[in-house]
């Protein structure tokens, strides 16, 4: 339990539904859905489409998602993969030919068609109660209304507006300058799309003039994407992988996405004592950060589409695990593992959603980097993602670029499991660092008795690209312990990821836990 005389947040209690993510409006649109009669899927859907809205620097309509999702009465869980494949005429051998050694990530190049829209309509088939137009209805009526821009929406626009470029200005700053806190964001070509897809489904986005806005405003800046492309979109369902902690069994998405590197830097930690450590303290920070190094090496060199992961179980192996525990000096830390040249960034929404009958979704929605492209469409200002900065140059690597293939994705839904029982759907918002984000919540958990809301506040550190990144949470103490054993250590301007978590106790009350790093809130009733 926190100590009340300090400023913090308290989790969220409900019994009958509950939603957790980054902005308020979002949370209390998917709460509303589930008053309406609608289910967690269908309030899941709604809330995502109008963070797009919220959080446009986050997320959009022009990018992917990915769902794990347990039915009501079931402790079974499903994975959905929403995600975009590169054009069909993209090569990385031409991109090779142009002197280019990683897919340049604000230009048309990185651009893979987007999933989600596909994704959302096929979810809402297959799980929704309400069907996609009462899912849509909420986002259409704010993104014509508009929104206010919040606090962490604002610093987040600020920060990334140079890399909007062309039609973009025009659809997403106001007289050529970034919105502020308490400003109203409109999106009516937006709310245009959405009205289409509520009544004509996925095919109003994928074919028509709204997939040629997109191809057009592709095509002329060089991209190689086809109506083709657009049409021939498509999610599917897949199996979710897992392994345990103490307790906790943790399921994750398969490849691309990223869920096995989260699995393996928590097989990697078992073999240490870390609820025997300071939780913010120098030993677990040193060998958190170590066993990432190593279970992100496997990541770069083994994670890529389904079709060419071949190594997956490797990756999943106990074994393994214990080999990479060996590498690590408890007192020194090692150098970078391997040069990575698959781009990784922090822009995403996620959204944990558990209604009245037991129904459980983690879905999580990006354009991966801050306003992805940079490339919004003409007409209807659909923001492309850059995607395919995923994918790696390298001739013959699992990742490497090819035509109808999608790229290794950073963004990966959490569902924890305990003796059998769904009990937790959660996700860390971050890019690279959501691995690292689920396995540092479930062990603040697991190791240190935590609740959500706790292992959620507490501070992150994370290893990237040679430094030591700390947030402003940690002792002046530590940061020089940690110098001295060899670590570059950093503090970054922004919070390092965002997370959102509901679990579900075993008399049905919900616990709903929103990230401060975030404009959000668990809303429940």
């Amino acid at each position: 339990m926190r100590d009340f005389h300090f400023p913090g947040r308290s989790p969220v209690m409900a019994v009958n539904g509950m939603c957790a993510t980054s902005t308020p409006l979002a949370a209390e649109v998917a709460v509303n859905i589930l008053r309406q009669g609608g289910n967690a899927m269908d309030a899941a859907i709604a809330g995502a489409v109008l963070l797009g809205i919220c959080e446009p620097a986050s997320t959009g309509i022009g990018g992917d998602c990915f769902t794990l999702m347990s039915p009501a009465g079931s402790d079974e869980v499903f994975a959905f993969n929403g995600s975009g494949r590169a054009p069909r005429a993209a090569s990385a051998a031409d991109l090779r030919a142009k002197g280019l050694a990683a897919v340049p990530l604000f230009d048309v190049d990185a651009v893979t068609v987007p999933g989600a829209i596909d994704g959302f309509c096929t979810l809402s088939d297959q799980y929704g109660k309400l069907g996609i137009a009462d899912s849509l209805a909420p986002a259409i009526h704010y993104a014509e209304a508009g929104v206010p821009v919040g606090p962490r929406s604002a610093f987040d626009w600020k920060l990334c507006e140079n890399v909007l470029k062309g039609h973009a200005r025009r659809h997403y700053l106001t007289n050529d300058k970034p919105l502020t806190k308490g400003d109203l964001f409109r999106a009516p070509g937006q709310a245009e799309v959405l009205r289409r897809v509520s009544a004509q489904g996925r095919d109003a986005f994928y074919t028509g003039e709204i997939a040629e806005d997109m191809v057009t405003t592709l095509r002329a800046l060089g991209g190689v994407h086809t109506m083709e492309d657009f049409d021939a979109t498509a999610g599917n369902e897949t199996t979710p992988i897992g392994g345990t902690y103490k307790g906790a069994e943790l399921l994750e998405h398969p490849p691309n996405g990223q869920g096995a590197t989260a699995i393996l830097l928590l097989n990697i930690l078992k073999h240490f004592n870390i609820a025997g450590m300071d939780p913010f303290g120098t030993e677990r920070t040193h060998i958190e950060a170590e066993a990432a190094k190593l279970a992100y090496d496997a990541r770069d060199r083994l994670i890529a589409d389904a079709d060419a992961t071949t190594r997956t179980a490797h990756m999943l192996s106990p074994d393994t695990a214990e080999k990479l525990a060996a590498l690590i000096d408890p007192k020194r830390a090692m150098g970078a593992v391997a040069p990575r040249t698959e781009a990784v960034h922090k822009d995403t929404v996620y959204l944990s959603v558990v209604d009245k009958d037991g129904m459980s979704v983690s879905m999580i929605y990006s354009i991966f980097y801050g306003f992805g492209s940079g490339i919004a469409s003409d007409k209807f200002g659909i923001l492309m993602q850059n995607r395919g900065g995923g994918f790696t140059l390298q001739d013959g690597h699992p990742n490497e670029m090819k035509g109808g293939k999608r790229p290794m994705h950073t963004i990966i839904p959490g569902m924890v499991r305990r003796e059998g029982r769904v009990e937790m759907p959660f996700g860390v918002m971050g890019g690279h660092y959501q691995p690292n984000g689920h396995a540092r919540v479930l062990s603040n958990m697991e190791d240190f008795g935590m609740d959500p809301q706790t292992a959620l506040d507490s501070p992150r550190s994370f290893a990237e690209d040679g430094d030591l990144k700390l947030e402003r949470g940690y002792s002046d103490a530590v940061k020089q312990e940690l110098a001295d054993m060899g670590h570059n250590v950093v503090v970054p301007d922004a919070p390092i990821g965002g997370a959102q978590a509901i679990r579900i106790h075993k008399n049905g009350v919900l616990e709903g836990a929103s990230d401060p790093r975030k404009d959000g809130a668990a809303i429940g009733y």
